[in-house]
Protein backbone atom coordinates (compact mmCIF):
# COMPACT_ATOMS: atom_id res chain seq x y z
CA UNK A 1 0.00 0.00 0.00
CA UNK A 2 1.70 3.16 -1.09
CA UNK A 3 1.13 5.94 1.23
CA UNK A 4 2.06 9.55 1.21
CA UNK A 5 3.04 10.85 -1.70
CA UNK A 6 5.57 13.64 -1.16
CA UNK A 7 8.60 12.91 1.14
CA UNK A 8 8.90 14.54 5.12
CA UNK A 9 12.26 16.24 4.99
CA UNK A 10 14.32 16.71 8.52
CA UNK A 11 17.22 19.04 8.10
CA UNK A 12 20.32 18.36 9.61
CA UNK A 13 24.06 19.47 10.42
CA UNK A 14 27.33 16.73 10.11
CA UNK A 15 28.75 17.11 13.42
CA UNK A 16 32.59 16.29 14.54
CA UNK A 17 30.76 13.49 16.45
CA UNK A 18 29.28 12.01 13.73
CA UNK A 19 32.86 11.54 11.46
CA UNK A 20 36.15 9.72 11.53
CA UNK A 21 39.28 10.66 11.84
CA UNK A 22 39.52 12.38 8.32
CA UNK A 23 36.29 14.14 9.56
CA UNK A 24 34.51 11.91 6.74
CA UNK A 25 31.19 10.54 7.66
CA UNK A 26 30.99 7.06 10.05
CA UNK A 27 28.78 4.49 8.33
CA UNK A 28 26.89 3.83 11.62
CA UNK A 29 25.52 7.38 11.98
CA UNK A 30 23.51 7.31 8.93
CA UNK A 31 21.12 5.00 11.38
CA UNK A 32 21.09 7.72 13.80
CA UNK A 33 20.37 10.15 11.29
CA UNK A 34 17.62 8.06 9.47
CA UNK A 35 16.80 7.55 13.23
CA UNK A 36 16.34 11.13 13.86
CA UNK A 37 13.87 11.75 10.85
CA UNK A 38 11.61 9.02 11.41
CA UNK A 39 11.27 10.43 14.93
CA UNK A 40 10.59 13.97 13.64
CA UNK A 41 8.43 12.80 11.48
CA UNK A 42 5.88 11.01 13.85
CA UNK A 43 6.76 13.74 15.89
CA UNK A 44 5.21 16.18 13.43
CA UNK A 45 2.07 13.76 12.65
CA UNK A 46 1.30 13.93 16.02
CA UNK A 47 2.92 10.85 17.54
CA UNK A 48 4.93 10.88 20.48
CA UNK A 49 6.44 7.40 20.81
CA UNK A 50 6.81 7.95 24.39
CA UNK A 51 2.76 8.49 24.73
CA UNK A 52 2.05 5.59 22.41
CA UNK A 53 4.01 3.58 24.79
CA UNK A 54 1.84 5.22 28.00
CA UNK A 55 -1.19 5.07 27.01
CA UNK A 56 -1.31 2.19 24.44
CA UNK A 57 0.76 -0.13 25.56
CA UNK A 58 2.96 -0.27 21.82
CA UNK A 59 6.35 0.58 20.91
CA UNK A 60 7.69 0.97 17.23
CA UNK A 61 11.21 -1.11 16.32
CA UNK A 62 13.44 -1.61 13.68
CA UNK A 63 12.44 -4.73 12.32
CA UNK A 64 14.94 -4.49 8.90
CA UNK A 65 16.94 -1.73 7.35
CA UNK A 66 18.69 -2.25 3.41
CA UNK A 67 21.39 0.67 3.22
CA UNK A 68 22.79 1.63 0.03
CA UNK A 69 26.39 3.86 0.03
CA UNK A 70 26.42 6.13 -2.76
CA UNK A 71 28.86 9.18 -1.45
CA UNK A 72 29.83 10.32 1.58
CA UNK A 73 28.59 13.31 4.04
CA UNK A 74 31.38 15.61 5.79
CA UNK A 75 31.72 17.64 8.78
CA UNK A 76 29.91 20.44 8.24
CA UNK A 77 27.77 19.50 5.61
CA UNK A 78 24.13 20.30 6.34
CA UNK A 79 21.81 17.58 4.55
CA UNK A 80 18.08 16.62 3.96
CA UNK A 81 17.04 13.06 5.52
CA UNK A 82 13.32 12.58 4.67
CA UNK A 83 10.95 9.48 5.26
CA UNK A 84 8.49 8.53 2.93
CA UNK A 85 6.05 5.73 3.86
CA UNK A 86 6.07 3.04 1.17
CA UNK A 87 3.90 -0.43 2.70
CA UNK A 88 1.35 -0.23 5.56
CA UNK A 89 0.30 -3.58 7.44
CA UNK A 90 -1.74 -3.79 10.35
CA UNK A 91 1.57 -4.10 12.48
CA UNK A 92 4.21 -3.03 10.63
CA UNK A 93 4.80 -0.58 8.16
CA UNK A 94 8.12 0.45 5.53
CA UNK A 95 9.70 3.61 4.41
CA UNK A 96 12.07 4.72 2.20
CA UNK A 97 14.64 7.29 3.45
CA UNK A 98 17.13 9.35 2.04
CA UNK A 99 20.00 11.64 2.92
CA UNK A 100 20.69 14.28 0.52
CA UNK A 101 23.27 17.39 0.06
CA UNK A 102 20.98 20.54 0.80
CA UNK A 103 22.76 22.64 -1.12
CA UNK A 104 23.11 20.05 -4.37
CA UNK A 105 20.48 17.48 -3.37
CA UNK A 106 23.50 14.76 -4.19
CA UNK A 107 21.96 11.66 -2.86
CA UNK A 108 24.29 10.24 -0.56
CA UNK A 109 22.72 7.41 1.47
CA UNK A 110 19.31 5.92 0.57
CA UNK A 111 17.26 3.30 2.92
CA UNK A 112 14.95 0.99 2.97
CA UNK A 113 13.36 0.48 6.75
CA UNK A 114 10.80 -1.94 8.03
CA UNK A 115 9.27 -0.54 11.43
CA UNK A 116 6.88 -3.05 13.34
CA UNK A 117 4.77 -2.43 16.42
CA UNK A 118 5.28 -4.53 19.46
CA UNK A 119 3.26 -5.35 22.76
CA UNK A 120 5.61 -2.89 24.87
CA UNK A 121 5.39 -5.30 27.65
CA UNK A 122 5.83 -8.41 25.80
CA UNK A 123 7.61 -7.46 22.79
CA UNK A 124 5.33 -9.60 20.37
CA UNK A 125 3.97 -7.91 17.54
CA UNK A 126 0.83 -6.26 18.04
CA UNK A 127 -1.52 -4.52 15.47
CA UNK A 128 -1.16 -0.64 15.58
CA UNK A 129 -4.17 1.50 17.00
CA UNK A 130 -6.06 2.34 14.41
CA UNK A 131 -5.70 5.76 14.53
CA UNK A 132 -2.04 5.05 14.30
CA UNK A 133 -2.89 3.52 11.00
CA UNK A 134 -5.00 6.19 9.96
CA UNK A 135 -2.15 8.76 10.45
CA UNK A 136 0.53 6.69 8.63
CA UNK A 137 -1.67 6.05 5.73
CA UNK A 138 -2.68 9.51 5.22
CA UNK A 139 -1.99 10.24 1.39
Amino acid sequence: MTSRSSPFIWPLRVYWEDTDAGGVVYHASYVRFFERARTEWLRASGIEQARLREQHGVIFVVHSMDLRFNRPARLDDLLDASVLVSEVRSASFKVEQSLHQHADKTLLVSAEVRIACLDGERWKPHPMPEFLLQEISKP
